[in-house]
């Protein structure tokens, strides 16, 4: 694994030992920036399911301003954490070891607001729909927020307009899905 592009590209990152969390590939990391970038000009993500944290590494690479990284694993957390090395900058970054659902309840109370989120959970535990509204609800998505997630091709997830959320695209990359959702705040 590798960052693909910006100012860290080329920098090797490290995988999370064990078979508990499954890193995004090289190649379907650069087709998904491709998708919603390449680059950004500035902003703030969150990676919900952080594993490795390449994906926010990634992001930041091109250009977001800061990442807020969430897992519960301690290996996933250590691995994070010397992806973040790497950089040479962590002040970019935030880390929480803490599930989804608590994290969510954090960030709200602490203000945070995000432009571009990735998730990414263990294929037998998804529950992405109810995120997403739980990330509306909290109001911790800036109008146009960019949703991604990944999943396998068992995820039932929307391919049309939901509530505050448009569909943008389903992609697919072998047993990989991305699908990439824009958030609208309500009128």
């Amino acid at each position: 694994m590798r960052i693909v592009s910006g100012k860290f590209g080329g920098r090797r990152l490290s995988a999370v030992p064990g078979m508990a969390t499954r890193p995004t590939t090289d190649k379907v990391k650069e087709a998904l920036f491709n998708i919603i970038g390449p680059y950004f000009d500035g902003g703030n993500s969150l990676d919900l399911f952080g594993g490795s944290g390449g994906l926010s590494v990634e992001a930041v690479s091109r250009g977001i301003d800061q990442a807020v990284l969430i897992d519960r694993q301690y290996q996933a957390i250590k691995t994070i954490k010397k992806n973040i090395a790497v950089t040479k900058h962590p002040e970019l970054f935030q880390v929480f070891k803490m599930d989804a659902v608590k994290a969510l309840n954090v960030l709200a109370k602490k203000g945070f607001q995000f432009n571009l989120v990735f998730l990414d959970p263990p294929y037998a535990k998804q529950q992405i729909v109810k995120n997403m509204t739980a990330m509306a609800e909290k109001k911790l998505l800036a109008d146009g927020a960019l949703i991604v997630a990944e999943t396998d091709e068992t995820a039932k997830l929307p391919l049309e307009d939901w509530d505050c959320f448009s569909f943008l695209k389903r992609q697919s990359y072998g047993i990989t899905f991305l699908t990439i959702y824009r958030y609208k705040k309500e009128q």
